[in-house]
């Protein structure tokens, strides 16, 4: 089963990998005209009323798999505010066609005629809400219809993220779907058909350029609306905190601050006057300043804790009482990970370890990306939290899904790199699901390494990546 928002992701990598969506819509098309004529008899009348969409396009081409049938086709909407080129193309090339067609300008010209079928592909997974018009008047046209009612993915209105069927929806009698069945379709008293379109099994494992279609921002959204990320490190290092805390701010981040050392805070506040520093007393961490951090951690979505943290006894004593006290989402990294296997806490946690860390948290160890992608899987399921195992194929997993990443280059084992990592994962589980922000961290961030290697090559830095991240976070046909 997958919901609608998830089915766009799975198209854009598919369309990635080299299946194109022109590709798709035919095979769904195609798809859809053979189940059409399983409701029908040669030379029976079909009425398609379609939108101005991909769910539309798929009609189109369907209509023109339906030769030795009287076929209509509505559209709703005028032909130049077809919103794709694979739609628009696919309604040109109804004209040399054997079948009608009529553009629905406004509501009060909605009129069905006395079809045997109706095929209703006014609106796809992708929209949610009331039904508007022309939509509302066609749906109420096509329920008070005598027809045999077909719908395309969805009934036009039902809700294909929650699985809700509003009282105004197209009230369908079979739903050809494509791929996956979607969330409530099984519940529908109705015969579903879930058609194989041809996407590969590989858009659902691999993190590709599809997932940035989960990032977006509200026109209307506010400071911290977009995540509020505490940093929690420094001592013996100091670059480790500021760069993750500057590429949670990269990675879409509104308010970052960075709990350090009095030591380091003068030298962690210089990297950048957009991170906000927030000291306790000393020279490193210490089971006295957790009181304090927890209170700086209360006013944040996410914590990031580990980058030049160090693994002195006191400090990890600290970061371990952190991590126990703690009950929202925290990223986890560097010396901090080998306390996770044996912290209690009500924390989501997101470790982000090297194959060297991993080990010493009592991980798995195999060189081939199949074997280890199966074997995080089954080790993120004992501990109880998402991973994200560098290398060079990164693997993703919750110990339910996993997704492996292929992003990056050789240049990127320079220090530093994975500070950029943790902190773009910060910044991305403020808004993101742990298993996404996850997998979209680290194709992000060696998606910007990537564009740096290009000017830098093998010379590339990890303070590089920074100006690169915005970039690499941006959706591309």
């Amino acid at each position: 089963m997958i919901a609608g928002s998830e089915m766009a992701v799975v198209d854009a990598n598919a369309a990635a990998l080299g299946v194109p969506r022109k590709q798709l819509m035919e095979s769904s098309g195609n798809a859809t005209a053979r189940v059409a004529r399983t409701l029908v008899d040669e030379g029976d009348s079909i009425t398609i009323v379609a939108g101005r969409g991909n769910n539309g396009g798929d009609a189109f081409v369907a209509a023109r798999f339906l030769e030795g049938f009287d076929v209509d086709v509505l559209l709703l909407g005028r032909a130049e505010t077809i919103g794709t080129e694979i739609a628009r193309e696919n309604w040109a090339a109804l004209e040399p066609a054997d079948c009608r067609r009529e553009e629905i300008r406004d509501s009060s010209g909605v009129d069905l005629g006395d079809p045997d079928l109706i095929v209703d592909a006014m609106l796809g997974t992708g929209v949610t809400g009331s039904l508007r018009e022309p939509e509302a008047t066609a749906a109420a046209a096509i329920n008070d219809s005598d027809a045999t009612v077909l719908s395309v993915d969805v009934p036009s209105g039902f809700n294909a993220e929650s699985g809700t069927y509003p009282d105004d929806a197209v009230q369908a009698d079979h739903v050809v779907t494509f791929h996956e069945t979607k969330p409530g379709l099984p519940d529908l008293d109705v015969p579903v058909t879930v058609a194989d379109i041809g996407i590969p099994e590989a858009a659902s494992e691999f993190v590709e350029r599809g997932d940035l279609l989960r990032l977006s921002r509200d026109p209307d959204s506010h400071k911290g609306d977009h995540g509020e990320v505490l940093v929690i490190g420094g001592g013996p290092y100091v670059g480790a905190p500021a760069l993750a805390g500057q590429a949670a701010l990269r990675a879409g981040a509104d308010l970052v601050r960075v709990a350090c050392p009095t030591a380091v805070a003068h030298e962690v506040q210089g990297y950048s006057e957009d991170l906000i520093v927030r000291p306790v007393e000393g020279r490193e961490f210490e089971p006295g300043h957790v009181g304090q951090v927890m209170e700086f951690a209360a006013e944040h979505d996410t914590l990031v804790i580990g980058p030049g943290l160090g693994d002195s006894e006191s400090t990890l004593e600290a970061a371990e009482a952190i991590l126990t006290a703690f009950t929202g989402t925290a990223v986890v990294d560097a010396d901090a990970l080998e306390l996770v296997p044996d912290i209690e806490t009500e924390a989501t946690l997101i470790c982000t370890p090297h194959q060297g860390e991993l080990a010493k948290m009592g991980g798995p160890s195999a060189e081939d990306w199949r074997e280890r992608r199966d074997a995080v899987e089954e080790f993120a399921a004992e501990l109880g939290h998402t991973l994200l195992v560098k290398g060079n194929r990164d693997i993703v997993s919750d110990g339910d899904r996993t997704r492996v990443n292929r992003t990056g280059n050789p240049g990127m084992t320079v220090g530093g790199t994975g500070d950029i990592l943790a902190g773009t994962t910060g910044a991305l589980a403020a808004r993101q699901e742990p298993i996404h922000a996850a997998g979209l961290a680290a194709y992000v961030a060696g998606r910007a390494g990537d564009i740096v290697a290009e000017q830098h090559g093998d010379g590339l830095i990890a303070s590089d990546l920074l100006e690169a991240t915005p970039a690499a976070m941006q959706y591309d046909e």
